[in-house]
């Protein structure tokens, strides 16, 4: 009995150590991960940047946006001449040259002045210089490639006073396709061949074109039926996104010119020669060309001292029924006339 009472407390002895030993243990370990003393541990200081350089490249930031927001506003709202005009006295105040041999204190304001603003001026010479180089370069593009784009009119036709009849190609004579199963194809409005073969008896007939080279084919049956030029996109004038018919550059009187077309008030510069028709969508019973050469053919023929007056007679009204409705009411006109009876005059 006094033997395991013995062996007991050994046990407990034994056992308390061991929880007294681990727990110290413990501490020292947790001290020693927590804390560590070794400076391969210690994480690396990030390097602020300072404020002077953070200041001044927000400074430069804010002045490189400021001055293309500048550039970008002139080049829309004014042309280079307006803006050399607007910058041409504040230029001309700066003294661009910093060294000056008469150095007094009069002087050091206007020389403190013309330091701080040479930069600006410079900035706008080199813009302007830009602008210039530029602009000459897209006006290459924008206008026509020649200021005669039709050879001068033959002398006979030019005593006789033969009118010129521009004609424009998509959605007025032919409407171009293209289709995933077929590829491109060309359909002929009704009524072209009777249309070009009879006013080509008249007129000088002309054909614009927004493309940039014309199918030979095409190119070929049009002349057949007697168009006499044909031109493409490189004597269109691009402005505002759109190729324009620019009639004054055909070397032709305007008096003479008649522009016969789709989207006539839409894609010519010269409203007043313009003959709007409605576009060609491939609609079969189309007769809009056929009913057209009535008032053609007599303009044609008797050769008014100026087209412009005409149209302007018809503006906002169809030319084609219009021009049946004068000449029937014309020719009520006239016989009503022939059928007044005379009478005699006595004294």
């Amino acid at each position: 009995m006094q033997l395991l009472k013995t062996l007991r407390r050994s046990s407990l002895n034994n056992h308390s150590f061991t929880f007294r030993q681990h727990a110290a243990f413990s501490a020292s370990s947790s001290s020693t991960y927590s804390t560590p003393s070794d400076p391969a541990f210690s994480p690396t200081p990030t390097p602020t940047p300072t404020p002077s350089k953070s200041r001044f490249l927000s400074f430069l930031g804010f002045t490189v946006f400021g001055a293309l927001s500048t550039a970008g506003y002139a080049t829309y709202a004014y042309t280079a001449d307006e803006v050399d005009e607007k910058t041409k006295a504040f230029r001309s105040s700066i003294n661009h040259s910093l060294v000056d041999a008469t150095l007094t204190i009069e002087t050091i304001p206007h020389l403190v002045y013309s330091s701080v603003m040479t930069v600006p001026s410079r900035a706008v010479d080199l813009y302007l210089d830009l602008r210039r180089v530029i602009e000459e370069r897209v006006q290459e593009f924008a206008e026509p490639c020649a200021d005669k784009l039709l050879p001068d009119m033959i002398k006979e036709e030019q005593e006789h006073r033969v009118f010129t009849l521009v004609l424009d190609l998509s959605e007025t004579l032919i409407l171009s396709e293209w289709k995933r199963e077929k590829g491109w194809a060309t359909y002929k409005r009704p009524g072209l061949d009777d249309f070009l073969e009879h006013l080509a008896q008249i007129y000088e007939i002309v054909v614009y074109s927004d493309v940039a080279m014309l199918d030979e084919q095409i190119s070929y049956k049009l002349q057949e039926k007697g168009v006499r030029y044909i031109l493409v996109r490189s004597a269109t004038k691009y402005q505002d996104g759109k190729h324009f018919r620019d009639l004054s550059k055909l070397n032709r009187d305007p008096s003479r010119v008649i522009y016969v077309s789709g989207h006539a008030l839409e894609s010519c510069l010269q409203p007043e020669n313009s003959v709007a028709i409605k576009p060609w969508k491939k609609e079969t019973d189309d007769t809009t060309l056929i009913d057209l050469i009535p008032f053609l053919e007599y303009v044609g023929l008797h050769r008014p001292a100026d087209i412009r007056t005409v149209l302007a007679s018809y503006n906002g009204k169809d030319i084609a029924s219009e021009f049946i409705n004068r000449s029937r009411e014309y020719q009520r006109q006239i016989g009503k006339k022939k059928q007044k009876p005379f009478r005699w005059s006595y004294s």
